[in-house]
């Protein structure tokens, strides 16, 4: 477990300002407006779909309000203890809890509950497919859940090319779509291959272009 401090670095770029909602709207407008009494929230969907960013856009929003979170994952060994100053518990990666916390997951769950203490989790697979001892399945279950789905190409294509535009330089049709064939699908691993892409292009003093792109994965041993 650990309280996550007023946001700073990498961390702090994960708002609800720069997720792309998509078809996942309905979603981000329920959790932008959430707050005690509230029922539980889950979020399930693939890798890249933006779990992860939505919950930490929520727990921003509440340090931005003056509250406090706490946030779980799969990582974290149990006991998980209640802090009475929190405002809000996330769990992420639940499909990955292991029985210790498990146990660990329902003691926080019914403490939150009587206290009135919202509960925000996200996992890969629905409430139903958790390989979870029942009583959290069904707690994680009997809230909103909302199925996310990853972004489209015309998304990402255009959030790569919105944080080029943020970073001062071109980014071109056939650099996206090199971007797009050669790497995984995954808006998160995409914009990590923009940041090594523009270092790599101001080390070079080069524009960015596929025979640099190539050039990096060459040199880097990614080719």
């Amino acid at each position: 477990m650990k309280q996550i401090p007023l946001a700073i670095g990498i961390e702090a770029a994960n708002s609800f300002d720069n997720f792309l909602p998509g078809a996942n709207a309905l979603a981000v407008a329920h959790l932008q407006a959430l707050g005690p009494p509230s029922a539980p929230v889950y979020l399930w969907g693939p890798s890249g779909s933006g779990k992860t960013h939505l919950l930490q856009a929520l727990v921003l929003q509440y340090q931005q309000q003056g509250a406090q979170a706490g946030w779980f994952n799969a990582e974290d060994p149990a006991p998980w203890m209640f802090d009475e100053s929190w405002s809000l518990i996330v769990i992420d990666r639940c499909d990955e809890l292991q029985p210790d916390p498990q146990h660990a997951a329902f003691t926080l769950f019914v403490e939150a509950t009587t206290r009135g203490v919202p509960i925000v989790a996200a996992g890969r697979l629905p409430p139903v497919d958790l390989p979870l001892r029942e009583d959290l399945r069904t707690r994680l279950g009997w809230g909103h859940v909302f199925a996310l789905q990853p972004p489209s190409e015309p998304e990402m294509r255009a959030a790569l090319r919105r944080e080029a535009d943020r970073r001062g330089v071109f980014l071109s049709d056939e650099v996206m779509s090199y971007l797009l064939t050669r790497f995984s699908r995954d808006l998160k691993h995409l914009m990590a291959q923009l940041d090594r892409l523009d270092e790599f292009a101001l080390a070079n003093k080069r524009a960015i272009t596929v025979p640099l792109l190539k050039q990096m994965l060459l040199e880097e041993g990614g080719a």
